[in-house]
Order: C-alpha cells, then structure tokens, then sequence
C-alpha cells in the first residue's frame, strides 16, 4: 500500500505534473478533479497523466486488444487506480460533481475497447480497478468473494488451493476480468452443469451514482438482477462478487481430436450436442491449420464431470459417429481441465500458475450468433470456402442445453437459453504492425451477413460480452431508447426494457454511459 501524503502536497504534485497540458479552457477540469480527489487523501501514485512516464505503460496493462491503443485512437485525459473502496467512491463523487465523463476498466477484455476508450465523448477518464483484485474463498459456506480487478484465471488458482472438489462456472479465458465477465453472463465449459457465472453470483458490492457502496440487501432485487448480466458499466461501479461454489468430482475427463473438416460429422455433431449428457459440454473449433494449402480442419474437444470410463458409454450412445476410443480420452481434475479449455492441449506438465500469467495481447475483430436449428451441409461448404480466404480465421461452436434449457431467459438478463443449440462465435485474429486490418473486418462483416439465414432470428440474437458497435451506438447528449433497442433486443431480448427501467430508477441523469450503456427512459441532464 502507498502512503498518505498530505492533501495541499499532494495538489502541489499533480499540478506540476498537468503543468505543461493544463490550459484555462481544458473541459476535464483537470485541477478541480485533482482538488476534490486530495480531500479524500487519494495517494499520488494511484493517478496517471499522459505526462507520467507510466501513462502509457498503465493504459496498455490490460488493453487486451492492441488496435485500441494505437496512437490514432482516444486517449483518456488521466488513469485512476484505485486501492480501496472508499477510492472509488471519491471518484464517482469528484467525477459527478465537476461533470467529468468517466470509463470503467476490469480485465480490459471489452471486444470495442468501451472500457478504456471513448469514440462519442471527450474528454473522458478511466478507473481502472486493476488493484482491486483479493479473493477470499470459503469452502464450508461453498462460497467465495472476489474483487473485480481479480482475473478468472486468478479466482480458478484460489479455488483450487483450498478444494479439488470446488470450481465456478465461468470462462476459458484465464486473464479476462471477472468484473466485466460476469456483468455481461459469463460461460465456460460447466456451462451445461450449472449454467453461467452470472447465475451463481448470491451477493454483491457496487458504488451506485452517489457514492454509496450497497450490498444486495441496500441496492434491492432489481438492481441485483440487472447488474448479473445487464453489461457492465450502466449501472454503478462493481467492487466485489460474492459467488457460490460448485461441486465438481475429483475425476474430470477431456479429449481433443482434430480432423479435416467433415461437413456430415458437423451436422451430426449439431443435431446431438445440446441433448447430450449435461455433465458433457463438447466444442468445436474451425480454423484453417496448413496456411500454405489452406485446409480446413475442426476440432472436436469436450470436458465431462467424471470418469473416462462412464465417458466412453456416452459418447458411443450419443455420438458415436466421432469414432474415439478409450485412448482418446484423459482423466485429469477439474483446475486441469480448465488449462486444457484454454490452450487445446493436455496440461500434463503445465504449471497452475499459468492461469496467475497475463497473456500477450492480440488484435482481433469478433461477433457471436446463437444457433436455433441446424446448419445444412450446403452452409458448412460455405463455410469452409469463406474461412480458406481469410488470413487468421477461427469459428467456435459451444454446446448449450443441460442447464441452460431448465433456467428461464427472465431470471437474469441474459435470455438466450432454452432452444438454443450452441452458441457461433467467429473472429479473425492479425499481428501487430498488419496493414490489411480493413480487409480483415470487412471479410468477418461479410461472414455474418451470409450467416443470416441460419442463426436466432427476431430478434438475432448477440452475446453482451462479445460487444460489437455494428449494431449500434448511443449518441452523446442524445441517448435514445428506441435507437438503443435496435441492439438491446438482441443482447437481451425481453429483458432490455426491465433493464431500462431499473437504469431509470438508479441512474436517471445517465452518469455511468457508454456507446452501448443501458439508456434510462427520460434524461434529466
């Protein structure tokens, strides 16, 4: 923990550092913020400016998405890091107060960068909550709390040290956030067994508009069901998830095969993964593996909570027509299966503390579709000669059904659950310094639009998590509920009108907003 310096040092600080940016007309108020901050005895080093020699170091620490920090993008005006809770409500409060527009940042995870980038307003700051990051498991209470600057893959290691029979239904991914991840659902491979991470939250701490830290109990039902699904940075400032713990056995069984793409094999693979057994969830991954002949090939990869042996009599009732045999599969533990999830390949020798490591970020473009009825054969041939054209291309099919089908698409505001088949999620990856990035997003924008026909319709369904502004932003100054519907209805369905409601009720003056925030209902600003 950093030292207290005294509130006039402190200002004396800062303003030598703004010196050189700080002009009479700057709209960020830069010296107010400073002002108000000191009287809450915020420690220097907690605050950055592009004039700090760490600013940049800062902004990129969990940009997962390279493109968003180029040098042609929008900068924040300062960085916030807080170390405690009552730092964050110093910041909703001074930013409130002096009517300074302010970005929400976890895991940085965001697919359009909303968390830490502001393409409809400036200036605008960012509070990064990367401090906020301790977890606290209690395995009598089958329950843990964890901070929203903590990643999955940290939460996993946590639970791990204290239980081999304990986990949480979250996802594959173990540097995403868990603060974003689970505001926006969350999925992961126990998905089937016990649904998604938002619907195993039991409490939760947030900084509402005025500063107040509420639990469940002071922020009330609605509040509580919005927030565990609704997208982050609409309603308040997440500080901490209470969750509760799953059992899984001491014996989880993983198998991965690659074969070259076999349209029948996929179609069949369709028509049986929601129906299989729910302690089975099986995905698939299309990816073009010989860059220089083009081949399309699938992996079939899946995770099942017991043992190989009870696995074999399943798959040979179920989906025989993949062709494993006993040797294909292995029998790990759950904490291992959750690297096999990630780097498609059996963890062995992998060291747990790969999921403490933060990986190296990738540019790439992504959008999801929901999946209601089976592809045809013709489609999948498409398929195959629309990924042969793109450079890095990947498609990941993930079973639903299980558990997904038995939870109503009201309990929470993540609606896409029963009827839903698996979810489609495409995305083209690049290297760092590609000049082709154009080409890359109109060919995944192509591949969507040919996808229409096949996937949830009214509303077409997308994954809140998998933000993409092509389907629309709100506008600043003139946020618009009906212009917000057109990709609320398909993040959420139903549900977006509830979530209307409660933004409304908690936040009428549209405090926390970004290009896809909850709109309330009438603005008072």
């Amino acid at each position: 923990m950093n030292s207290i310096i005294s509130p006039s040092m402190f200002i004396l600080s800062i303003l030598f550092l703004l010196s050189a940016s700080l002009t009479t007309s700057s709209p960020i108020q830069q010296t107010s913020l400073i002002r108000c901050l000191s009287q809450h005895s915020i420690p220097l080093s907690t605050i950055y400016t592009p004039n700090n020699s760490s600013f940049t170091s800062v902004l990129e620490s969990r940009a997962q998405l390279p493109r968003f920090t180029e040098p042609s993008m929008p900068k924040p005006e300062l960085i916030f890091t807080p170390l405690s809770e009552s730092h964050v409500q110093a910041a909703v409060i001074c930013s409130k107060e002096l009517g300074i527009h302010m970005r929400l940042r976890s895991g940085g995870h965001d697919f359009e960068g909303v968390s830490f980038v502001s393409i409809i307003e400036s200036p605008f700051i960012v509070l990064d909550l990367t401090n906020l990051r301790s977890i606290s498991v209690n395995i009598n209470e089958n329950s843990a709390w964890v901070q929203v600057g903590a990643t999955l893959g940290e939460l996993y290691y946590r639970i791990a040290e204290k239980s081999k029979v304990h986990g949480f239904p979250a996802g594959v991914c173990p540097t995403v956030g868990v603060g974003g991840h689970i505001t926006g659902g969350g999925y992961g491979i126990l998905l089937r067994k016990y649904g998604l991470a938002a619907d195993n939250v039991i409490d939760a701490h947030i900084v509402d508009v005025n500063g107040r830290v509420l639990d469940r109990a002071a922020m009330g039902e609605d509040l509580f069901w919005a927030i565990r699904g609704g997208g982050g940075g609409s309603f308040g400032v997440i500080l901490s998830w209470k969750i509760r713990l799953v059992a899984v056995p001491e014996t989880v069984t993983v198998f991965s095969v690659t074969k070259a793409l076999d349209t029948k094999l996929l179609y069949r693979w369709q028509q049986v993964a929601d129906k299989l057994d729910e302690n089975l969830l099986t995905r698939v991954l299309m990816r073009v593996t010989n860059t220089s002949e083009r081949i399309v090939t699938t992996t079939y990869d899946g995770y099942f909570l017991g043992g190989a042996d009870r696995l074999v009599q399943v798959m040979q009732e179920s989906f025989p027509e993949l062709g494993l045999t006993r040797k294909d599969y292995n029998e790990t533990s759950w904490i291992q299966s959750t690297l096999f999830a990630y780097i498609y390949t059996i963890p062995s020798n992998t060291s747990l503390e790969v999921l403490l490591l933060q990986n190296t970020p990738t540019s790439f473009i992504g959008k999801a579709d929901f999946v209601r009825e089976p592809i045809p054969e013709f489609a999948l041939e498409e398929l195959r000669k629309r990924i042969s054209e793109e450079d890095d291309p990947f498609i990941i099919w993930t079973a639903y059904g299980g558990m997904m089908n038995r939870i109503p698409e009201y309990e929470t505001p993540f609606p896409h659950r029963k009827g839903t088949m698996y979810k489609f999620h495409y995305f083209t990856i690049w290297p760092k310094g590609d000049k082709n990035v154009a080409k890359h997003m109109s060919w995944i924008r192509s591949l969507y639009n040919y996808m229409t026909p096949y996937v949830s319709k009214l509303p077409r369904g997308a994954y809140v998590n998998y933000r993409d502004l092509d389907l629309g932003i709100n506008k600043k100054g003139n946020t618009s509920v009906i212009q917000a519907s057109v990709w609320g209805v398909k993040y959420f369905k139903g549900n977006f009108q509830r979530l209307v409601k409660v933004k409304t009720e908690v936040d009428p003056d549209n405090f926390f907003r970004h290009e896809q925030s909850i709109p309330p209902l009438v603005l008072k600003r």
